[in-house]
């Protein structure tokens, strides 16, 4: 959530950078500033009065002191309005203050400056390629079908128990999930990262701290009865483990990590390019967290930008990295990298990660602040990526290396898997 302060300052360049993602609700900022001006013009009219009742409560007291109780009755009459008049304004104070914070949650981050201007998927930039895109041989399958040969993931059998988009994984299938999971996990722990095991259910305060509410819960599982929410990610829970807390600087940067399953009920999806496994309403992920000082925030989104890659090179897997425009971006984020690998049978490129630098739009929400020393309390910066989401690297993973024998493990895989072939 952007900061009033920050939009009264900065009105033109809020207009400016939010022009950037396309927002279709520009007088919005306005609007927002006008009830702000209603804010402070309530606020100290309420301080006023305040004052003039504390200054009469004292004349009422000096006067009883004195003998004089006609003149501290008289007075005492005559601030018998400012009782009605601190309610009037506390609640219509209430009232603006609701407005407002309704707004507030309407506007999306502000794109950061290197963010090119684009209205979605086509108009990101491909900041960089890596690896070689393989030649598969004469009738090379696709990963669903590859899955039914091999008898690794059953599409039907988890259609029967959940419905649509909850595979059931099995034999060598399980087994390589399992083994990615450790994989990630490990490589996390070697690079810093702090393993931590949340709840997969959170609920409304959580939602919002980290920006899935109001914005998302059309995507998103709730749980009505208890009205909790199934997490689309362990950012959401890891995230909020620092909802309300003030660190110290020298705890900067908190780098953490975790694997959770993921539930989304992407609403609306259908059509051949969410076939198998290529987009789900149940799927596995580790997801990297940090949250860091606001001078090093670019630099460690580079940083995990560079961490991700690092796995998908481990893994032999072909990828581009896309750096998204404004109109491709999330709500929350001000700047987003999004890793793809390629996926040979079916000739596309599948989306892996996102790492995304969200500046203080989260721990806004979240009041999440640093202090040094004997300052006051800053806001932190807080990041993410995923790190990396299972179902598009096993897609992958088959249908790039599937041969005569079968489907190769990369040898990085292989001390995880136990086997080398999945046959």
């Amino acid at each position: 959530m952007l900061q009033v302060s920050y939009i009264r300052e900065n009105r033109e360049e809020v207009l400016n950078r939010l022009s950037v993602r396309n927002f279709k609700n520009p007088e919005l900022v306005d609007q927002i500033i006008k009830l702000d001006d209603d804010r402070r013009q309530t606020q100290t009219l309420l301080d006023s009065i305040a004052a003039e009742a504390n200054a009469a409560a004292k004349k009422v007291g000096e006067l009883m002191r004195q003998g004089l109780k006609e003149e501290a009755e008289a007075i005492k009459t005559q601030t018998g309005t400012f009782k009605e008049q601190t309610r009037t304004l506390g609640d219509k104070l209430s009232a603006i203050e609701i407005l407002l914070q309704a707004d507030l949650v309407l506007l999306p981050n502000l794109p950061h400056q290197s963010v090119p201007k684009g209205f979605g998927a086509d108009d990101n930039q491909v900041a960089s390629e890596h690896g070689a895109i393989p030649q598969l041989m004469q009738g090379a399958l696709p990963h669903w079908e590859l899955a039914a040969k091999y008898d690794i993931i059953d599409f039907e059998l988890g259609n029967k128990i959940a419905g649509a988009g909850f595979p059931v994984y099995k034999g060598k299938g399980a087994k390589l999930q399992r083994a990615l999971i450790n994989f990630f996990l490990d490589n996390a722990d070697a690079a810093g990262y702090r393993e931590m095991q949340p709840p997969i259910v959170v609920n409304e305060a959580s939602g919002f701290g980290t920006g899935q509410l109001p914005d998302k819960e059309g995507q998103m599982y709730h749980i009505t009865g208890d009205n909790l929410y199934l997490i689309p990610t362990a950012e959401v829970p890891v995230t909020n483990l620092y909802r309300d807390v003030i660190l110290k600087e020298e705890e900067l940067p908190v780098k953490n990590c975790a694997y959770t399953p993921c539930f989304r009920r992407e609403a609306g999806s259908y059509g051949a390019h969410v076939r198998g496994l290529n987009r789900l309403h149940q799927f596995d992920k580790v997801e990297i967290v940090q949250v860091v000082h606001p001078d090093h925030s670019y630099d460690v989104l580079e940083d995990m930008s560079s961490y991700v890659q690092s796995l998908l090179k481990k893994l032999e897997l072909p990828y581009r990295v896309l750096s998204l425009c404004g109109g491709d971006m999330g709500f929350t984020s001000a700047k987003t990298y999004d890793m793809e690998v390629w996926c040979a049978a079916q000739a596309r490129w599948l989306e892996v990660s996102s790492v995304s630098n969200f500046e203080t739009y989260q721990s806004n929400r979240l009041k999440l602040r640093y202090k040094s020393g004997d300052g006051k309390p800053q806001l932190a910066h807080t990041l993410n990526g995923s790190a990396l989401a299972l179902p598009r690297i096993v897609a992958s993973l088959l249908e790039n290396n599937q041969d005569e024998k079968g489907i190769k493990i990369p040898a990085a895989l292989v001390p995880y898997t136990g086997f080398e072939y999945i046959s």
